[in-house]
């Protein structure tokens, strides 16, 4: 691994230092589904109607901003919703300096507490690997992935940034932000598995562990777990910070489509908070963040990276479609991927 990789992860690590130890904030125990608000558009709606609108008719009881944007945290003051702030990349080289990361903190937290329930901040976006998925194998940071039981870090990243890093989170009782993206990792042969449809995907099964997989997620997070248990940190918590589909996309690609995405975001929040967990990692549930909040215009890349959005990004569109009688009878009113997002029954999970 090159040496400037190495020093960058040593000025997170130092960073990710200084914020905790001059900010506390609070756990987010029972915090289960949240979603990622991106601002890269030009047509989004007011925060303040966001604010109100997720707190008042949906389930999502967590928000994960890219950065600290002062008109967002303003609008989810005494909301209740838990929101995680975000140091950007390029400020990390200052914030490994005592006085940048108080003078951070006092102009980009502080003012907003305890109005707004910043519980978590985070140091970076993607800064390991420019990847947006985190467990597919190019590029990465595992070199090995399947069976899920054979999960490891790349070399080089393995030692010198995973391992201080987990060391870390575990001596601060964080948890391990990682990306699973099925939609990356899957192709027209394995849709449904990625879909957590296996009647027609069928089940694949590990051969060292026997154990057997039904959905391409659970596979990732394993293959994750593996990687962690082998360099001696399995205690670590795992919490999915981004996991999510598009609603379209390019030709070339399978199963972009608003149907895909409103069964994939369903059939994930029942599996999250359904206690089952995966194979390697029973009994469980998962803190899920899912990628994104709106569709955003301004994105660059394929066409898809601009349609993860629950929503479509317009105002007008947007705030059309915020019902929060919104259930499956009602899908000819508005848009598929939309759906999930009403109150529903935690008992039975019938959303």
């Amino acid at each position: 691994m090159e040496k400037a990789s190495t020093a960058f992860s040593a000025s997170i690590f130092t960073a990710i230092s200084l914020l905790v130890s001059t900010l506390y904030t609070q756990g987010v125990e029972g915090s289960i589904i949240g979603v990622n608000y991106g601002t890269v558009a030009n047509n989004l709606p007011p925060p303040e109607q966001v604010a109100r609108f997720l707190s008042e008719s949906t389930i999502i009881s967590s928000v994960r901003l890219f950065d600290t944007n002062t008109d967002i945290l303003r609008a989810f003051a005494h909301t209740g919703i838990a929101v995680t702030v975000t140091a950007t990349n390029d400020q990390i080289p200052n914030l490994t300096r005592i006085e940048f990361a108080q003078e951070w903190l006092k102009l980009n937290v502080r003012p907003y507490i305890p109005a707004t329930n910043i519980v978590r901040i985070f140091v970076g976006n993607e800064v390991i690997s420019t990847a947006k998925q985190i467990v597919n194998s190019k590029p990465g940071i595992l070199s090995g992935s399947s069976p899920p039981s054979t999960g490891k870090f790349r070399q080089g990243y393995d030692t010198h940034v995973l391992k201080p890093l987990l060391s870390f989170l575990r001596d601060t009782n964080s948890p391990f932000m990682i990306n699973p993206y099925p939609f990356f990792g899957s192709s027209p042969e394995t849709l449904d598995y990625a879909l957590f449809r296996p009647g027609s995907a069928g089940v694949v099964v590990d051969e060292n562990t026997r154990l057997s997989y039904t959905n391409m997620l659970d596979a990732q997070l394993d293959s994750v777990f593996s990687a962690m248990k082998l360099l001696g940190f399995s205690d670590v918590e795992i919490v999915i910070s981004e996991t999510g589909w598009p609603s379209l996309g390019d030709s070339s690609q399978a199963g972009v489509d608003a149907e895909s995405a409103a069964q994939y975001n369903r059939n994930l929040m029942q599996h999250v908070t359904s206690g089952g967990g995966t194979p390697l990692m029973p009994n469980r549930t998962f803190e899920t963040y899912i990628f994104a909040l709106f569709n955003e215009d301004l994105k660059p890349g394929p066409t898809c990276e601009r349609n993860f959005g629950l929503f479509p990004a317009g105002h007008d569109s947007g705030v059309r479609y915020w019902n929060p009688k919104v259930n499956s009878s009602c899908s000819q009113q508005i848009p598929p991927c939309c759906i999930f997002l009403s109150p529903y029954n935690r008992g039975s999970n019938n959303f």
